[in-house]
């Protein structure tokens, strides 16, 4: 099954994409905002592709594998929703990671886009969350043009700098489209 918007094309993730996520997850340079750091072995990939694979199954949707439509078999990035804990409660998270020479694009927003028509109207999510540090500019714009909207920051004195939770629920998407 896959979905496009204008530039791009979206696929569930499978095993054959190990290669790619741990190129891309792999980077140091992709994980400059996020304390957890690259992935460190292609195995730290493999068990990723697994749980995903899982969550899927589980929630009937994850995220995707991204490919441009003019190079269709190579992925350039991994994104959209897919179900994870956030402050003690589990959340649809709106995510996006993209190999740096697709940055500055506008992929991101195109993704994050085409993920809220899929969450929303698709699957008919009650809510999506984006989360990103305060100081991922980039990212903080994706979220705000794709609609979502500031909600909460969230300190947390060993794990700086602060998170911005943005949020955008079924309601406000619908208000959103009627405009």
């Amino acid at each position: 099954m896959y979905w496009e918007s204008e530039r791009l094309l979206y696929r569930p993730v499978i095993m054959s994409d190990l290669e790619a996520l741990f190129r891309i997850y792999g980077d140091v340079r992709t994980h400059r905002f996020n304390p957890a750091g690259p992935h460190r072995d292609i195995e730290h990939s493999r068990n990723v592709i697994l749980l995903r694979t899982a969550d899927r199954e589980r929630y009937g949707f994850d995220d995707w594998a991204i490919c441009e439509k003019s190079e269709p078999e190579r992925v350039i990035g991994f994104g959209g929703i897919f179900v994870s804990a956030l402050n003690g409660r589990q959340t649809n998270n709106l995510g996006y990671r993209f190999e740096p020479e697709a940055w500055g694009k506008g992929y991101a927003t195109e993704l994050s886009r085409r993920a809220l028509i899929y969450g929303f109207d698709e699957l008919k999510l009650p809510e999506i969350v984006g989360v990103t540090r305060e100081t991922h500019l980039a990212s903080r714009r994706v979220l705000e043009k794709a609609g979502l909207l500031l909600m909460q920051r969230v300190d947390d004195p060993d794990d700086p700098p602060a998170n911005l939770v943005f949020t955008l629920t079924l309601e406000q998407w619908e208000r959103l489209k009627r405009r």
